[in-house]
C-alpha cells in the first residue's frame, strides 16, 4: 500500500494538496485551545520522562500525522494540568481537533488519538 505525502481533493478549478505539516499545525493550535492542556510533549520517551514543548516552533513536534489513501490519522502527545479529568480533557481535544481540521482544511480526520504523556503539578512547570 503506497502512502501519500499529502491529502488531496479535486476542485473545479484544480487540485488542492494539504501537507501533513499543515494538518499538524492546525491540530496543535486546536489542542492548545482546550481547557486542561498544558502543552505538547515530545514523541520520544526516554526513561519515562515527558518533555514539555513550549512555543509555536515546537507545536508540531508533539504531533504525528499519517496519511494513507486520503485517510488522516493524528496522534497528539499532550501534557495535562493536574486536577483535571483526563478523560474529559482528551475527549475535548479530539472534538476540537476534528472540528478544526475538517472546517479549516476541508480534510476528513479519520482517527484522532490523544496520548497523555504527563501531568503538570504546581505552577512552576514540574511534571
Amino acid at each position: 500500500m503506497e502512502r501519500n505525502l499529502s491529502v488531496n481533493s479535486q476542485k473545479p478549478l484544480g487540485k488542492i494538496d494539504v501537507a501533513p505539516e499543515a494538518i499538524a499545525m492546525v491540530a496543535g493550535i486546536a489542542t492548545l485551545e482546550c481547557f486542561g492542556v498544558v502543552g505538547m510533549s515530545s514523541r520520544s520517551f526516554q526513561d519515562g520522562i515527558s518533555e514539555l514543548l513550549l512555543g509555536k516552533e515546537n507545536l508540531t513536534k508533539g504531533i504525528e500525522v499519517r496519511i494513507d489513501d486520503n485517510r488522516v490519522i493524528v496522534d497528539l502527545y499532550v501534557i495535562v494540568e493536574y486536577g483535571t479529568k483526563i478523560n474529559e480533557v482528551a475527549h475535548n481535544v479530539i472534538e476540537n481537533v476534528k472540528y478544526a481540521i475538517e472546517h479549516q482544511l476541508e480534510v476528513v480526520a479519520t482517527k484522532i488519538n490523544v496520548i497523555v504523556t504527563g501531568v503538570r503539578t504546581g505552577s512552576n512547570g514540574n511534571l
